[in-house]
């Protein structure tokens, strides 16, 4: 099994970056590889096994998606996530639920509220990377992200109050809150004792390679530990990714640089494997099905994907709009959204590999150890449903965008307040050279270097003004521009000599990786300042 996922993983990362190189939706065509290699004789059968996904998986995605968002902007929408994250799944936990319980004879009404948990939860990867690439608003990619970090809690939670009907042990109503509520207050709680203590170790350290290692290990022992206490794996680490993320600015430059290239290489594996495996699935599902009527079973699976669907879009429109007329503060807070962009947030709800995992950790059997009711059909709709809105919403998400016109001027914002702020930070800097130059005698031959360091100053801020202007399309390179581009050209020329004189044998390859380093800082210090 070992060499089998090693396999999949290797096959899985060779497909993303083909997508990447040529401009092509990752996730999607990954599904649909998946499906096709499930077919051919000799493919390794991989089943997905719910501990890899929930324990090694999902915590490392949760922890560098909390990273990168932003606290602000989320505290600042935090209604309108709360109502998608929690409101959504639950609603859809019930809705989907009755759907199934009406439309498949045999399954009762305990094991179709457990179909409903495990398609609750949208899996915002794909909708993400499509918004990232068509450029959404800023504020649907908040919306689309914390509802991404917080409803598998939810559905999860749910996914284990209806387990446990269906198999027979009793929860009332109120156990259930409670249990919510006790795994919410326990991961918020967790998450925020175990972020301040990395985060002091962090500092303490200030070893980038030790400091990135224990940064890589937080997102699995939260979770461990967390789900250990009866706490909210989920919430742990989210919560401890926010707070880490918000702090990393008291990390030294090498470590920020270094946990970000960590960090995305790890996404991109991780995300590459999981809808690599999910297509994978498909054999067992069917061999579950055996004896099944294919008729029902599409009558069912299009009943299921159909629910799925539609339940968002009666939550998404009615949580938008009915806040805003009943209750006059958030009208004056938060104006009307147009209906479009609430279309597309209604339409970004494909599901993922979360919602499969939880269908495999169904138990074969009940407490009194009959089987568990419809269990191969629950894991097969499930599968339709992850499968379906993948390529449904994810291959029409793009044109949707495009045809509705939803997209956001949050680029030229940002370049407006980087450039004001970049204007009062370099002001600030010559006030402090100012306060250096006067202690200097006239003949200092530290006033040469005040002077490049001002020269230094001045570029920075007329960089930032200048990425306000037109492009150079319209007005042609920038004298900023050029000194980079040439700058740039003085990098690379330098870099073969150094190769050369390796080649060579004038110097070894321990000189040559010291050289290697500096050159590759001072560029990536010029890359980093044209994103």
């Amino acid at each position: 099994m070992s060499a089998s996922l090693l396999l999949v993983a290797v096959v899985a990362v060779l497909i993303a970056a083909l997508c990447r190189r040529y401009g092509l939706s990752a996730p999607l065509i990954l599904v649909v590889v998946g499906l096709g290699l499930a077919w051919i004789p000799g493919t390794p059968e991989v089943m997905l096994e719910p501990d890899l996904v929930l324990f090694l998986i999902l915590p490392p995605l949760l922890y560098s998606a909390a990273q990168d968002s932003s606290y602000q902007a989320i505290r600042a929408n935090r209604r309108a996530i709360g109502l998608l994250a929690i409101g959504l799944p639950l609603f859809s936990t019930v809705l989907v639920g009755l759907v199934a319980y009406w439309t498949i004879p045999h399954m009762p009404l305990a094991a179709a509220l457990v179909l409903g948990a495990v398609v609750a939860p949208p899996d915002a990867v794909a909708a993400q990377a499509i918004g990232r690439r068509v450029g959404l608003p800023r504020r649907i990619m908040t919306l689309l992200g914390g509802e991404s970090l917080l409803n598998d809690a939810t559905a999860l939670t749910a996914f284990r109050i209806a387990l446990a009907a269906a198999v027979g042990a009793t929860a009332t109503l109120w156990e259930g809150l409670s249990t919510f509520a006790i795994a919410a207050v326990g991961g918020v709680a967790l998450g925020l004792v175990i972020g301040y203590a990395v985060s002091w170790l962090r500092v303490w350290l200030t070893d980038p390679p030790m400091e990135t290692a224990i940064g890589l290990l937080v997102s699995f022992g939260t979770y461990y530990v967390a789900e250990e206490v009866h706490a909210s794996g989920v919430i742990a680490v989210v919560v401890a990714g926010l707070f880490l993320g918000q702090r990393s600015v008291r990390l030294g430059y090498a470590t920020r640089l270094q946990d970000e290239a960590v960090r995305k290489s790890i996404d991109a594996i991780l995300e590459s494997f999981v809808f690599l495996l999910i297509g994978l699935q498909l054999p067992f599902l069917i061999r579950g099905l055996a004896g099944e009527s294919w008729q029902q079973v599409a009558i069912d699976a299009t009943a299921v994907l159909v629910a799925t669907i539609v339940v968002r879009f009666l939550w998404v429109y009615p949580a938008t709009y009915i806040p805003r007329l009943l209750l006059p503060k958030v009208r004056a807070r938060e104006p009307f959204p147009e209906p479009r962009l609430v279309f597309i947030v209604g339409w970004a709800g494909m599901r993922g590999v979360v919602s499969l995992a939880a269908a495999f950790a169904i138990p074969l059997a009940t407490d009194s150890g009959d089987p568990f009711p419809a269990r191969a059909e629950i894991l097969f709709l499930t599968f339709v449903v992850v499968v379906g809105t993948l390529l449904i919403q994810g291959t029409t998400l793009p044109w949707m965008i495009r045809r509705l016109c939803v997209s956001g001027d949050d680029a030229a914002q940002d370049r407006l307040a980087f450039a004001g702020a970049q204007d009062r930070a370099s002001r600030e800097s010559e006030r402090h050279l100012d306060e250096i130059s006067e202690g200097l005698a006239p003949d200092d031959p530290r006033r040469h270097q005040i002077m490049m360091l001002r020269k230094w100053v001045n570029t920075q801020r007329n960089v930032a003004w200048e990425e306000l202007g037109r492009g150079p399309e319209d007005i042609g390179e920038s004298p900023t521009a050029a000194a980079d581009r040439i700058r740039m050209e003085l990098l690379q020329i330098q870099r073969s000599v150094f190769i050369a004189e390796r080649d060579e044998g004038h110097i070894g390859d321990e000189v040559l990786r010291m050289a290697l380093r500096r050159l590759d800082f001072a560029e990536g210090q010029m890359d980093r300042v044209e994103e």
